[in-house]
């Protein structure tokens, strides 16, 4: 911490010598003396952010970055070399992670609370700047009382610049925001705009109006944690995508996704030695046992995920979220790729409006940044129920549609068990999209499972039983046997050219590496000279 003083000041004095040799006392002086007062500033402010569980925004900056690569940008804009003057509420400049480049702004809220005035503005949309120029990503560390007040309208102009630097950002650098402190009012919406939000379980607090406000308007007592703490939008509203035990955990979060993502839509993934060896041949052996012979017996797809991808590793996003979709990043002989699929264990796997988003999304986020796409399929379809057609699964059902349709990174998709009716067109079939789609032998694809189908293709049939005084149970289940023998299996799909290949579940690993290697020349393709489509939001 201190040493970044010291250069600084050094630096300064530079400049300050080459004018005058009679200036050069007088001016080591005042530096010792700023540097100082610095050094108890900090000290001051590391106290007071340690007392409420909290980093102080340069021992967040350590956390985040490869150690001692950090170099500061703008630091003494607004004559910031004490802390308290124009700028000094927030931290700029860029590093290493992992031994690629990274830029940062990262909010002080020892110093003005945070606060956003119009030099902190400034220094937040030149760095935006820079880090697009040099196409590096950017990690926010938000920490402030939203606006500064005393500033009025020049405040609020520095967000809305800020908003359309995000904007301007999306989907060409990666954008992380690290929630670790306040975050209120129209200061929401610059973590709003980026890629991943990150939160901690406690201090993390997001909310357009404050609980005096709700109170006031609402006559609702509530506190900031219930309004908008990290587990409510980790597990509730989905604004999170990850909670943080505490700042180390959520900044190693951010660290390790950076690690799977390029630095800019304009370059490839990084990719990782790796060679598959005695470990792998054993997981995949472990597939052939996962899916119980049960169709209606659930099991965890992340045992199906773990035996997969190397060293099974999954990195989840929105992990507490619309938990019936599992997404995240993971590597194939060290290659990153995104990972989607059902999870049987919470609601069969079905489809409803939060997972519909989450799921969409991530595809869009990994067709962004050239990441190719594995998506494992079994699910019944769409969760039915007024409440989710009155919440909009038309609408949010929709983004699932876009999100596949519009990709154009590798896509390789394995049916697992079931997939029936609307769900097996949107998950990534080939229809839609999808490159290469194999299945296991236990799968299923029809337009509805044999119960659903049986009642109403054979709806006379059984109600001529029911009036004749027959066993209706019985000729149920006979006619759902006969259906499933015929129908309700994988073999029509093969015969159509949907399905490149019925594969064995301990073939998995091997055929998506070796379907990733045939589609590693896929190239972008613009298909008209439309400005950008109309997504269903």
């Amino acid at each position: 911490m201190n040493s970044s003083v010291k250069v600084g000041a050094t630096r300064e004095t530079g400049r300050e010598t080459g004018r005058s040799g009679l200036e050069t006392q007088p001016v080591r002086q005042g530096i010792r003396q700023a540097a100082q007062l610095a050094r108890q500033a900090e000290e001051h402010a590391r106290d007071r952010q340690h007392a409420k569980g909290k980093n102080t925004a340069r021992e967040r900056l350590d956390l985040l970055f490869d150690k001692d690569t950090f170099e500061e940008v703008g630091r003494f804009a607004g004559g910031n070399i004490v802390g308290g003057k124009a700028g000094s509420a927030v931290i700029t400049g860029f590093g290493m992670i992992y031994g690629r480049k990274v830029g940062v702004y990262a909010q002080d809220f020892s110093v003005r609370g945070g606060t956003l005035g119009q030099a902190e503005g400034e220094k937040i949309c030149r760095l935006m700047d820079m880090a697009m120029r040099i196409k590096v990503p950017i990690v926010a560390m938000i920490d402030s009382g939203g606006a500064r007040i005393q500033e009025g309208v020049a405040a609020l102009t520095q967000y809305g610049r800020i908003f359309r630097k995000t904007c301007q950002a999306s989907g060409f650098v990666p954008q992380i925001s690290l929630i670790l402190g306040p975050c209120a009012g129209g200061a929401v919406y610059c973590p709003a705009l980026t890629d991943l939000i990150v939160m901690t379980k406690e201090n993390s607090d997001m909310f357009v109006t404050g609980p005096d406000v709700v109170k006031a308007a609402t006559g609702e007592t509530i506190s900031m944690d219930q309004l908008g703490g990290g587990y409510v939008h980790n597990t509730r509203s989905g604004v999170a995508h990850y909670l943080g035990e505490d700042e180390a955990d959520a900044i190693d979060y951010a660290r390790t996704v950076l690690a799977y993502l390029p630095s800019s839509s304009e370059v490839e993934p990084p990719t990782y030695a790796f060679a598959s060896g005695h470990a792998e041949r054993q997981a995949a052996k472990r597939l052939a046992t996962i899916i119980p012979e049960n169709d209606r017996q659930p099991y965890d797809v992340l045992d199906v995920i773990h035996a997969v991808v190397d060293n099974g590793e999954l990195v989840q996003v929105h992990e507490l979220f619309a938990r019936s979709i599992v997404v995240g990043f993971a590597c194939l002989e060290g290659h990153p790729v995104g990972i989607v699929a059902n999870q049987p264990m919470v609601d069969a796997g079905s489809l409803d409006v939060d997972s519909s988003e989450k799921l969409a999304r991530f595809v869009r986020l990994c067709d962004a940044f050239n990441l190719p796409v594995i998506t494992l399929v079994d699910t019944p379809g769409y969760k039915p129920g007024s409440d989710q057609e009155h919440a909009g699964i038309i609408r949010r059902g929709a983004k699932v549609i876009y999100a596949y349709a519009n990709a154009q990174v590798p896509m390789v998709t394995v049916v697992l068990r079931k997939a029936f009716g609307g769900s097996y067109i949107v998950m990534g079939s080939k229809s839609i999209g999808a490159d290469l789609n194999y299945a296991w032998p236990s799968s299923q694809i029809a337009v509805l499972g044999a119960p659903g189908a049986v009642n109403i293709i054979h709806r006379r049939d059984l109600q001529k039983a029911k009036e004749a005084g027959q066993d209706v149970d019985a000729l149920r289940q006979r006619l759902a046997e006969e259906y499933e023998a015929t129908t309700v299996n994988a073999n029509l799909s093969l015969e159509m050219g949907e399905l490149d290949g019925m594969i064995d579940p301990e073939q998995t690993r091997q055929v998506l590496i070796g379907a990733l290697d045939l589609l590693a020349d896929k190239r972008r393709v613009k298909m008209n000279d439309k400005h950008h489509g109309n997504q269903p939001l």
